[in-house]
C-alpha cells in the first residue's frame, strides 16, 4: 500500500467515526448560555450509550486557547518527564505577589491544580523544556500541536489551540488509560483532577480562563463517573466582559448536568 492509499484509508475511517456518531442536538440548552449573556457551547458524551449531546455543534469543533485546561496535560507531561517528582513536591514561590493570595506562597501540585495557580505551571513546563513538551504534545495530538509563543506562555496566549470536541476525545483517552503516559502518572492525575464527590458520583474536572485576549474564553471540562456510568463534558464561553472568575462556565454546567440527570 503507497502513501497515498494510507492517507486515503485513514481519512475514510475518520470520516466514518464522525458520520457514525450518534448526536443529540439541545438548542434549548441556550436559555442557560443567555442567562449570562454568553456565546458559547456544550458537548457531553455519555460513554455506555456512545451518545454525544451538543449545543451549538459548529463551535465544539472550532479551536480556542485552552487556557489553564492545559494543567491536565501538562500535569502529565511534568510527572512523566520527572520535572516533578510526585504531586507532593513543592515549588518555592518567587515572592512576586498575584492577585491571588493562595497562589502567592509556596505549594505544591495538588494546591496548584486546585487554585489554578499560574505560577507553578509555567515553572513546571520551563523545567519541562521546549523539546519534551512538543514531543508528548505530538505524540498525543493535543489540539493543533502548536507551542510557538514561548514554553511558560503557549496555552495562556500563544499559539496552542483545542476544541471542546478534541477535550472530550483527550478525556476519553485519559479515562481509558490510553493516553500515551504511563499508568502510574495518569492514575496520579486523576486522583489531582477530583472537583466533587459524594456517595453517588464523582467529578474529575478543571476550570479554564483565558484573560488575555480581547473576547475572553471560559472553559470547564471534566467527567462524572456515576456507578457504572462515565459522562465526558466540555463547556466554552466567549466574552469581553465575563463575570468575576468567569462563574457562568461552571454554574452552566451543573445546570445542563441537573437537567439530564446526571446530577
Amino acid at each position: 500500500m503507497n502513501h497515498i492509499q494510507v492517507i486515503l484509508c485513514l481519512i475514510f475511517f475518520v470520516n466514518t467515526e464522525i458520520l457514525s456518531q450518534k448526536v443529540e442536538e439541545r438548542n434549548d440548552f441556550k436559555k442557560y448560555f443567555d442567562e449570562y449573556e454568553h456565546e458559547g457551547c456544550f458537548v457531553l458524551h455519555d460513554l455506555n450509550k456512545d451518545l454525544y449531546i451538543k449545543y451549538n455543534p459548529e463551535r465544539c469543533a472550532e479551536r480556542f486557547i485552552p487556557a489553564s485546561t492545559f494543567k491536565i496535560f501538562n500535569s502529565l507531561v511534568g510527572l512523566e518527564t520527572g520535572a516533578v517528582k510526585d504531586e507532593f513536591e513543592v515549588f518555592k514561590w518567587d515572592s512576586v505577589k498575584r492577585f491571588y493570595d493562595m497562589w502567592n506562597k509556596d505549594i505544591d501540585m495538588l494546591g496548584a491544580f486546585k487554585y489554578s495557580c499560574v505560577w507553578f505551571y509555567q515553572e513546571l513546563a520551563r523545567r519541562i523544556g521546549e523539546e519534551k513538551m512538543q514531543h508528548y504534545i505530538t505524540l498525543n495530538h493535543y489540539g493543533n500541536e502548536d507551542i510557538t509563543g514561548g514554553i511558560d506562555l503557549f496555552w495562556l496566549n500563544g499559539g496552542l489551540r483545542i476544541s471542546a470536541d478534541e477535550q472530550i476525545e483527550m478525556l476519553k483517552k485519559l479515562y481509558r488509560d490510553e493516553l500515551k503516559f504511563s499508568k502510574r502518572v495518569m492514575d496520579t492525575l486523576k486522583k489531582i483532577m477530583i472537583y466533587d464527590q459524594t456517595d453517588e458520583y464523582t467529578i474529575r474536572a478543571k476550570t479554564g480562563w483565558a484573560i488575555r485576549v480581547e473576547d475572553q474564553i471560559g472553559w470547564f471540562v471534566g467527567y462524572v463517573e456515576k456507578g457504572s456510568d462515565v459522562y465526558f463534558f466540555a463547556v466554552n464561553l466567549q466574552s469581553k466582559e465575563p463575570e468575576e472568575g468567569f462563574i457562568s462556565r461552571k454554574e452552566i454546567t451543573l445546570k445542563i448536568l441537573r437537567e439530564l440527570k446526571i446530577l
